[in-house]
């Protein structure tokens, strides 16, 4: 049975965040031949009209409003909670993001119906959509099913494959009527470093309290901008302040799912281990051969990361080069 499936696209930083393409692609399954439409938020939102049309959506609705310039929870939710009635959507997916994680559940309990978060597998079955998602820190995983109203779900970053589909879509400038607007951003205090960002990054070097210092994460750093990736870290190296806490991977921080994940001097605390154990690929770089994030590693070097990492970077760069 055809869907109207609705997607929100996400802005983040002047880009669209990769998650607004994987979901895109997940939605076209799902739809069964229905329509799929897109969101765009913010101003200067129409600029990426192009970009989204690449990805298979049949209706690309604009929302240009001042009020959803900045993100705040209670604009958006009275934008998408209007234009989902507007659309009629049945499915509506969105990424298992920051804004993911604060504006689903408020939608979901505006509209009355149920939500389904970060999930890792979206498949049909029977003409019946399955959400498969982790639980007991990613020791195992439930699949979910609606039995009545809408389908509503947040997709976890890196886990869907992204395929283009151009289509010339139908340009809606759709008009909101937000209003009681409760909270207002004044300014915006940016703590995560530059470069590739954790939730998207394809491949991630991370270090724990092996690194010693702050100064122990540069060889970390030359090797991530090597290999075009970003740098993470356990909660032991950010409570011993060798970085910031926005680097956190883990139970109580971000959760990624890269096609590489290198972890320098990780002991592999389950807590961690909640955070990075669905990566395509772990490989382990520890002194202590006894260290348990050998268990959930593809592939382990035992030794001193200091003399190892830089060899590393090394090789990488000249395979790299040729």
């Amino acid at each position: 049975m055809s869907k109207k499936v609705l997607v929100f696209a996400e802005i983040k930083d002047g880009k669209l965040r990769n998650i607004s393409f994987e979901a895109l692609t997940v939605a076209r399954k799902l739809s069964q031949g229905g329509e799929v439409s897109v969101s765009l938020f913010g101003s200067g939102a129409s600029r990426f009209v192009t970009e989204v049309s690449q990805y298979g959506s049949k209706k690309i609705y604009v929302l240009e409003d001042e009020a959803l310039s900045v993100y705040t929870t209670d604009a958006y939710a009275q934008a998408l909670c209007q234009l989902i009635e507007e659309v009629q959507a049945d499915v509506i997916l969105m990424g298992h993001t920051a804004i993911g994680k604060d504006l689903a559940p408020r939608v979901a309990a505006r509209l009355g119906v149920g939500l389904v978060s970060d999930c890792t597998g979206v498949d049909l079955e029977n003409g019946t959509i399955v959400f498969t998602r982790p639980i007991y820190s990613g020791k195992a995983f439930q699949k979910k099913v609606f039995t009545k109203g809408k389908v509503f779900g947040t997709l976890r970053p890196n886990n869907f494959g992204i395929q283009e589909n151009p289509l010339q879509a139908e340009i809606i400038q759709f008009q909101t009527a937000i209003k009681d607007v409760r909270t207002m951003v004044k300014e915006i205090v940016r703590k995560t470093t530059s470069g590739v960002d954790l939730s998207e990054a394809k491949v991630i070097i991370s270090g724990g309290r092996g690194v010693k210092s702050k100064e122990g994460f540069k060889p970390l750093q030359e090797l991530a901008e090597a290999l075009g990736g970003a740098v993470g870290a356990s909660r032991g190296a950010c409570d011993a302040e060798y970085c910031d806490y926005c680097l956190q991977i883990g139970q109580t921080g971000k959760v990624v799912t890269p096609d590489l994940y290198i972890a320098c001097g990780i002991s592999g605390a389950i807590q961690h281990l909640a955070g990075m154990s669905n990566s395509k690929i772990i490989v382990a770089i520890n002194k202590d051969p006894e260290a348990p994030i050998f268990q959930v590693a593809d592939y382990g070097i035992v030794g001193d990361l200091f003399e190892i990492v830089p060899l590393l970077t090394e090789e990488f760069k000249k395979v790299l080069v040729s």
